[in-house]
């Protein structure tokens, strides 16, 4: 599936991922040709986002002006950062584009998975709302809620915990453990919740009736999308259309692997300060430079694995043109890593002042949103 001594997982990512095997493992598809709307998105544009499940649905939807859905999953067990953010925009690019957009905010996951209390997965939570608001979400369009405490509406809330309780009857043990690999009952109890988050737009009490439902999500999350996909066909008391899905690849961590929530020196966060943003560049991002001067200059340098330009291809250029020039300039040795290093550093800088103006003018909205639902 991965390469010698890597490990993809809903919990756990380590190692070298190879794409291209996995998307043959899991049985998606690559993304290939989409409507113009979506090649305005560099994400589509330089395949950041790679891969799909049945988008084919949610494309039809777009296109007849027909009800559609998306659901995600905030896990809230560490720090948001710049990673987030890309499943962040997909949030705001298909609620523009007529999504009712669903956001599960999975504290009983985290509490089974992570030993994490209800209360701190709060705390977290809006951190990550405040983001959300700040890239460009409207939260009267959402409906945002806690696994724990689905609804206030008691007929809304029990068609959700009544909708997990009935999926379980279609998942086995033996399929657990061909899904997830090591398994157990925490972990079951939030598959099958996670199951019913996918589904329970397509309830009576939600949207109505069934419709195309898309979720954006790192690979390592496609367990999840494969057994809700299985159990939801299974299951005869509900017509659900079948779950869509896209897939993004992992923002690589400053020194390389995955960005990681739990190691603040793989990230960069979207309350960092300037100095801490030049800091954290400067020291930790993985170079494709050579070691000496004289040696760039000779050899040049590898953008595939420099982790400055891969911030810059998957986020903070847009300008496909002048990012080409970056890249070539680099592999010539024209650009040194210092100099690529700070041109990233002044990108996030002035995308963070932004960003993070726009939480501010957020806080008093979200922290009455959060206390309400």
């Amino acid at each position: 599936m991965v390469k010698k001594g890597s490990v993809v997982n809903p919990w756990e990512v380590s190692g070298d991922i190879n794409y291209e095997k996995l998307i043959k493992e899991f049985g998606i598809e690559p993304l290939k040709e989409l409507p113009p709307v979506f090649n305005k998105e560099l994400e589509y544009r330089r395949k950041i986002i790679f891969a799909h499940r049945d988008i084919q649905r949610v494309l039809l939807a777009i296109r007849d002006k027909k009800p559609f859905g998306m659901m995600t999953g905030l896990m809230p067990t560490g720090k948001c950062h710049i990673g987030h953010l890309m499943i962040m925009k997909q949030m705001v690019f298909f609620q523009k584009l007529g999504a009712r957009v669903y956001i599960a905010v999975a504290d009983i996951e985290a509490y089974n998975a992570r030993g994490q209390s209800l209360e701190d997965s709060r705390k977290i939570a809006e951190d990550y709302i405040l983001n959300y608001v700040a890239m460009g979400l409207d939260l009267n369009k959402c409906d945002l809620y806690f696994q724990s405490d689905r609804s206030k509406d008691a007929e809304k809330a029990n068609a959700y915990y009544r909708l997990q309780n009935l999926l379980a009857r279609y998942a086995t043990f033996n399929e657990f453990k061909a899904v997830y690999g090591d398994i157990s009952p925490g972990k079951m109890l939030s598959a099958l919740l996670q199951a019913a988050d996918m589904l329970h737009a397509q309830l009576p009490e939600f949207e109505g009736k069934p419709l195309p439902v898309i979720v954006p999500v790192g690979i390592d999350q496609d367990p999840h999308l494969r057994l809700a996909r299985d159990i939801s066909q299974k299951i005869k008391d509900f017509n659900f259309t079948q779950l869509s899905s896209i897939y993004t690849l992992f923002m690589p961590g400053l020194s390389g692997g995955k960005m990681s929530a739990s190691i603040p020196t793989s990230y960069i966060a979207p309350i960092d300060t300037p100095k801490e943003v030049e800091m954290k560049i400067k020291k930790y991002a993985f170079s494709g430079g050579q070691a000496t001067l004289e040696e760039h200059r000779a050899k040049g340098g590898n953008p595939d694995v420099d982790v400055s330009f891969q911030y810059l291809r998957m986020m903070f250029e847009e300008d496909d043109a002048k990012l080409a020039k970056i890249e070539a300039d680099y592999r010539s040795g024209k650009l040194t890593t210092g100099e690529l290093k700070q041109y990233l550093i002044d990108k996030i800088n002035k995308f963070l002042a932004k960003h993070q103006e726009k939480r501010e003018k957020a806080k008093g909205m979200v922290e009455k949103f959060i206390y309400k639902i």
